[in-house]
């Protein structure tokens, strides 16, 4: 600053109008007149002919290279080329002229080479992103670290540069502002710690569904940045969670259902106690008729034949024998039925289970696994299985419990006479 305030005091108007100064600050105009064409023919030149030969190629990385703009952001380096080598042969510079164009050429050289860097990091993960085995394994959090120190280590070269002075001066400045960095850079270096983490220990990867219930987020990730992870929710709406929260908090990662190749079905229907009681002998001959009881029937009553003779009891007494109940019969037709439908996992856990009692009845739990993890289709095979199991329970005479609602309590009043009298 001190040599441009000479430069500039030490023109006078007498001096100025001199020839020499005069072809001195036009040589100055020139150079940059220069520069700035020189800097609209290489723009002109990437976004002409080189754009169209990149198309041309069938190569992939190229392509990806000017899309991220490594090639349009290389443009300033030739004017600043011509700065550096046409400043000392301005005829007859005031040396500080030379000085000043020579260090803002160079300042300019060291920005440009630093955004294209981050331009070609950018593209070299684009180009990484695509080869699907590569999605196990995200880079981009680690790019953008390098990023960030490329652009710390470019602003003290630029600063060292312009102000003459050894790179080592700033850095020594700065490992006295070391707890002053770790403040300001500290979501930086919690977010680098946390994407090492989750990559190392294969936590999360980009296509994974995950749940975060205190960030409501449901969905699957599309991005996993250095300082963010986004979420698309099943909403289409779009949660950003930082990335460390994801160390510091909980998550459920759908990953292993979806290799597994099954998904869970765990739901229960209540049945109504009361309508549980032992099976007549029509009513046993009539589910022998049934394709998927008539093994299990057969078979029911020859155990059932056999131990109530070997132990003389006499089984028209219900509560002495050992007899078939409808409740009973009903879960061995579910277990048939969920063994024989052709969209049930055969090899995976296939229960039908009674749970304890409770006062909205007697909980029947089926659990097995569909074929599918595909969202649509297993909400469709579990809502065929209950729609059919629902329909059959007529059949079994038993009941689904439910609360009463106002028709039933306005049915009831009819049935009973209970109510005003007109």
């Amino acid at each position: 600053m001190d040599s441009i305030k000479e430069f500039f005091t030490d023109i006078s108007p007498e001096t100025f109008l001199q020839s020499q100064t005069l072809w001195e600050v036009g040589s100055v105009i020139g150079l940059l007149v220069t520069c700035w064409f020189a800097l609209a023919l290489a723009k002109r030149a990437i976004h002409g002919w080189l754009g169209k030969l990149i198309q041309l190629s069938d190569t992939v990385w190229d392509d990806a290279l000017h899309r991220e703009g490594v090639f349009s952001r290389l443009a300033p380096l030739l004017p600043a080329l011509i700065a550096w080598y046409g400043a000392p042969l301005i005829p007859h510079p005031h040396e500080n002229v030379e000085i000043v164009l020579r260090r803002c050429a160079l300042a300019l050289m060291i920005f440009v080479g630093v955004r294209s860097l981050a331009a070609f990091l950018t593209a070299a993960n684009a180009i990484y992103s695509r080869n699907p085995a590569n999605r196990d394994r995200p880079i981009k959090g680690y790019l953008q670290v390098a990023t960030i120190i490329t652009h710390l280590i470019a602003a003290i070269l630029i600063l060292s540069v312009m102000m003459d002075r050894s790179p080592w001066l700033f850095l020594s400045g700065i490992g006295a502002l070391t707890a002053v960095l770790l403040l300001v850079f500290r979501d930086t270096l919690l977010s680098l710690v946390a994407s090492i983490s989750l990559t190392g220990n294969d936590m999360i990867h980009v296509g994974d569904w995950i749940e975060m219930p205190q960030y409501q987020a449901d969905g699957d990730v599309i991005d996993i940045a250095l300082h963010t992870v986004k979420i698309q929710n099943f909403d289409k709406t779009i949660t950003t969670i930082p990335t460390y929260q994801l160390l510091n908090s909980s998550f459920k990662n759908w990953r292993g259902m979806s290799q597994s190749g099954g998904r869970r079905i765990k739901r229960s229907i209540q049945i109504d106690i009361g309508s549980v009681r032992f099976l007549t002998d029509e009513e046993i001959g009539r589910f022998a008729t049934f394709d998927l009881l008539g093994e299990y029937i057969a078979a029911k009553k020859e155990e059932l034949a056999n131990y109530n003779s070997r132990e003389g009891i006499d089984s028209t007494i219900p509560a002495n024998a050992r007899n078939l109940t409808n409740l009973g019969t009903f879960r061995a037709y579910l277990e048939r039925y969920l063994a024989s439908h052709p969209k049930i996992h055969g090899s995976m856990t296939r229960i039908v289970r009674q749970l304890a009692p409770t006062a909205e009845g007697l909980p029947i739990e089926i659990y097995c696994f569909t074929r599918t993890t595909k969202w649509a289709e297993y909400e469709a095979i579990q809502g065929d299985i209950f729609d059919h199991v629902l329909a059959l329970l007529s059949e079994f005479d038993l009941r689904i419990y439910q609360s009463p609602a106002g028709m039933d309590i306005d049915r009831a009043v009819r049935d009973f006479g209970v109510g005003p009298r007109p």
